[in-house]
């Protein structure tokens, strides 16, 4: 995170809000499953498998597709020179779209699949020699690296680097408190506010983060 440049890191701050956003609305179209964090996925597939196998179905398929999504965005930083991350921002976006597509005309699972491929994409916008410089979906590794950070003030280090860890944390937790709000209002309607999102950051990553790295 702190080797990344700052405009880089307010972006990060913006995926992780959207990825929030996204997971709130998976989780309560679901009914307790996730878009976005597959920790939490694994343990519903864990669990799952003991108690009823068939409970473990939909955790199962939201993590593989989860990981083609991945595999998508990978696949397009390789191909793409320079403004990759914008591109890969907006075969998120476009996926997203295609998400409250598959809404509106009532193909529910249609929807589903695209969230997941999204999210999954989502964690490859910032990608340094093929591997992930920036989660963003996932916030155990930001809050064990918060805590690191903090150690380093207690022992006379940067006192600000724990920040931007912080605020990885905060906009997840506020993407999810706002995608909760919509969903109750919206339902998967909600999905065209994370697109209008999508295009925002899209632009911006054209315009600040080219990606030279």
């Amino acid at each position: 995170m702190i080797t990344h440049r700052r405009r880089e890191r307010a972006i990060a701050v913006a995926l992780t809000g959207l990825a929030g956003y996204v997971d709130a609305l998976g989780f309560m179209t679901l009914g307790g499953y996730f878009i976005a964090f597959m920790s939490g996925n694994t343990t519903r597939l864990g669990v799952g498998a003991v108690r009823s196998v068939s409970t473990a179905v939909v955790p199962a398929a939201v993590i593989i597709l989860f990981v083609l999504g991945v595999v998508g965005g990978s696949l397009v930083n390789h191909r793409v020179g320079a403004h990759r991350r914008a591109v890969v921002m907006g075969l998120v976006t476009l996926l997203l779209a295609l998400s409250g597509v598959c809404q509106r005309v009532d193909f529910f699972w249609g929807a589903i699949v695209c969230m997941a491929l999204a999210m999954g994409a989502e964690n490859t916008v910032f990608e340094r020699n093929g591997e992930v410089s920036l989660g963003v979906t996932y916030m155990t590794g930001t809050l064990v690296k918060l805590g690191q950070r903090l150690t380093s003030v207690l022992l006379g280090g940067d006192r600000w680097a724990w920040a931007w860890y912080f605020l990885l944390w905060v906009g997840l937790l506020a993407g999810t408190v706002l995608g909760s709000l919509a969903y109750l209002h919206f339902a998967l309607d909600s999905l065209w506010f994370a697109v209008a999102l999508g295009v925002g950051l899209t632009g911006l990553l054209l315009w600040w983060a080219p990606a030279s790295d």
